[in-house]
C-alpha cells in the first residue's frame, strides 16, 4: 500500500551525451583534399615551390613551400572558431571577438584562395597576376600574427586572478523622527476638527472634560483624540494598523504604536471608545 506522507525521491538529471564526432572526420577529409589541393597549386602559381631550407647543412633536404598556405590559413581558422565558441566563463569578451572576426576573416580568405585557384586553373594561367600573388604571400605572416596574438590572449585570460568583488553595503536603517509636540498638538486639533465636522458627530461642549473608560491607560491628548476620531470603529471592535494610523495621523512609528495600545485598550473594554463626562 502507498504511503501518502513518502515523498518519492527525484530521479538523478540525466547528462547529455556528447555529440559524436565521427561525422566531421567525413566532413574534414574531403574539404581537407580540396583545400590542401587549391591552396598547394595557387602557391605554385604565386612564386612557392620548392626550396632547401638548410643549405649548407642539409643539401639534399628539400621542402615545398606551397604546403604552407593550407596548414596556416585553414588551421588558424579552426583555431580561432574554437576560441570563439568556446564557453568558458574566463575567457574574456575582447578575446571572442578578435577570435570571433579573425576566424571569419580566415575562412573568408580560405573562399577566395579556392576561388583563385579554379578559376587560375580553368583559364590555363601558370602565373598569377600581381595583385594575387602579394596577397597570398602576406598570409604566411598575416596567420603568423594572428595565431600569436590570439594565443597570447587566451594565456592572458586563463592566467587572470579571480576578481574579488567587495560586498556591498548594508544601508542602515532610517532613525525614527523625533517627536514634535507642535505638530502633535497640531494633529490633535486636526482630528478633533474632522471628528465635529466630518462625522457628523456632535461637537464637545466647552470645559467638558474627556475621559477614557476604566481600564485604559492613562495617554496624552493625542490619544484621546484618536479615541474621538476612531470611536466608531472601536465600537465595532475593530481597531486600526499602526501603518494606518502613521499614515492618517501622520505620525512616527513610536507614536503610532502608543496611539495602537491605547485604542486596543479602549476596544477591549467592549464599551464606547469615549464617554464625555461633565
Amino acid at each position: 500500500m502507498h504511503d501518502p506522507t513518502i515523498t518519492p525521491t527525484a530521479a538523478p538529471a540525466l547528462q547529455a551525451k556528447p555529440p559524436a564526432r565521427w561525422p566531421l572526420i567525413l566532413l574534414a577529409l574531403p574539404a581537407g583534399v580540396a583545400t590542401w589541393s587549391g591552396w598547394v597549386g595557387l602557391g605554385e602559381r604565386t612564386g612557392f615551390g620548392v626550396v632547401k631550407p638548410l643549405p649548407g647543412l642539409l643539401d639534399t633536404f628539400e621542402i615545398n613551400t606551397a604546403i604552407t598556405l593550407p596548414i596556416g590559413v585553414e588551421t588558424y581558422a579552426a583555431y580561432a572558431l574554437g576560441a570563439w565558441l568556446n564557453r568558458s566563463p574566463r575567457i574574456s569578451a575582447s578575446t571572442r571577438r578578435f577570435a570571433k572576426w579573425s576566424a571569419i576573416g580566415s575562412l573568408l580568405l580560405g573562399m577566395l584562395g579556392q576561388v583563385a585557384y579554379h578559376l587560375l586553373e580553368q583559364a590555363g594561367i601558370q602565373h598569377a597576376p600581381w595583385q594575387v600573388t602579394t596577397v597570398v604571400s602576406a598570409l604566411p605572416v598575416l596567420v603568423l600574427g594572428m595565431g600569436a596574438g590570439l594565443s597570447h590572449m587566451i594565456a592572458r585570460d586563463l592566467h587572470a586572478p579571480d576578481e574579488v568583488h567587495a560586498p556591498e553595503p548594508v544601508p542602515e536603517p532610517a532613525a525614527e523622527p523625533e517627536p514634535d509636540p507642535a505638530a502633535e498638538q497640531a494633529v490633535a486639533e486636526l482630528i478633533a476638527w474632522t471628528h465635529r465636522v466630518g462625522d457628523g458627530l456632535p461637537p464637545i461642549p466647552a470645559g467638558v472634560e474627556v475621559r477614557a473608560p476604566e481600564g485604559a491607560p492613562e495617554m496624552d491628548p493625542l490619544c484621546t483624540s484618536a479615541g474621538q476620531h476612531y470611536r466608531v470603529m472601536l465600537a465595532a471592535g475593530k481597531v486600526p494598523s499602526v501603518r494606518q494610523l502613521k499614515k492618517e495621523l501622520r505620525i512616527g512609528q513610536d507614536k503610532a504604536k502608543q496611539v495602537h495600545a491605547h485604542l486596543t485598550a479602549l476596544a477591549d473594554t467592549r464599551t464606547l471608545p469615549l464617554e464625555v463626562a461633565s
